[in-house]
């Protein structure tokens, strides 16, 4: 299964960010590399994206990456929605919002995120 991909739903483009279950850190920068090579070639503020992080090991260098990843994207994403941030993932994702300025909604599903998604403009 591709980790990051374009999926539609209900008529709208979502960019799908997979990070559920991994633990190592080369294969979630692997993902944040491709996800970020892809958000970049698109026109700004044009993207809806969604990132599962559920499962997904976490830690202060996983942190750093997801900051850095927010940070460069931030230009190219219209909305943003995240399912996984459960126990102290809630506290690594409220510091890295405050550290981005970003407002990725967080939801308890993938349907609940995605039908967020396709009602913002």
């Amino acid at each position: 299964m591709n980790r990051t991909q374009t999926i539609n739903y209900q008529g709208k483009t979502i960019f799908l960010l997979d990070f559920s279950n991994l633990s190592a850190i080369d294969e979630i920068n692997a993902v944040a590399h491709e996800a970020k090579a892809f958000i970049h070639r698109q026109a700004p503020h044009s993207q809806y994206t969604l990132t599962n992080i559920e499962g997904m090991h976490f830690n202060n260098q996983i942190k750093d990456i997801f900051v850095e990843l927010a940070k460069s994207n931030k230009p190219y994403v219209r909305a943003g929605a995240i399912v996984g941030v459960t126990g102290m993932k809630q506290i690594l994702f409220n510091g890295i919002m405050k550290l981005t300025g970003r407002d990725i909604k967080s939801f308890s599903s993938a349907e609940q995120a995605k039908s967020w998604l396709v009602a913002q403009n």
